[in-house]
C-alpha cells in the first residue's frame, strides 16, 4: 500500500470524529498549529526527502478533514514550518512547539491537531519512536496527557 493511500486510510478512520470538530476550528491558530504538527512529524528523524514532503503536502491538499481551510494557505504554512526545521532543527522545533502551545486554552482544538499528527505519523505503516516523541512534546505543549494519545 502506498504512503498516500495509508495517509488517506488513516484519515478516513478519524473522519467521523474529527470532521465536524475541524470545521468549527477554522481559525489561524488551529491551522498554524496543525501544519506545525505535520511538519514536526515529517521531520521527526531530522531528514525530509522531497518525496515525503510532496506526499504530505498532497495529503493536506486532498484531505476532507481540512477542506474548510484554504489549501494554498495550509501548504504554505506546512512548507514554512519544514523550511524552519531544515534550516535549524532545534530552533525550528522550539518555534513549532510554541505555535502548537497557542492551543493550550482550546483543548478540543489541541486534541484534533494531535490526532491529525498521529494520522500523518501512522501513514507509512509504522509510528516511529521519533514521531511519537513529537506527538508527546506537542501534547505537553498544550497541557494534555500524552498517554491519552497512546504516546
Amino acid at each position: 500500500m502506498s504512503f498516500l493511500n495509508r495517509l488517506k486510510q488513516g484519515a478516513q478512520s478519524l473522519t467521523s470524529t474529527l470532521s465536524t470538530e475541524i470545521t468549527k476550528f477554522n481559525n489561524a491558530d488551529f491551522a498554524n498549529a496543525t501544519m506545525a504538527m505535520c511538519a514536526l512529524i515529517t521531520a521527526a528523524d531530522q531528514h525530509v526527502s522531497p518525496e515525503e514532503r510532496a506526499r504530505v503536502a498532497q495529503f493536506i491538499g486532498s484531505n476532507d478533514l481540512l477542506r474548510s481551510f484554504n489549501v494554498a494557505d495550509l501548504q504554505g504554512k506546512y512548507n514554512g514550518w519544514l523550511n524552519k526545521l531544515q534550516a535549524d532543527y532545534d530552533f525550528g522545533r522550539i518555534e513549532a512547539l510554541q505555535a502548537i502551545g497557542k492551543l493550550r486554552s482550546k483543548p478540543d482544538q489541541a486534541r484534533a491537531m494531535l490526532q491529525v499528527g498521529i494520522v500523518i505519523g501512522k501513514a507509512d505503516g509504522a509510528f516511529d519512536p521519533q514521531e511519537m516523541t513529537q506527538v508527546r512534546a506537542a501534547a505537553q505543549a498544550v497541557n494534555l496527557d500524552p498517554t491519552e494519545f497512546g504516546v
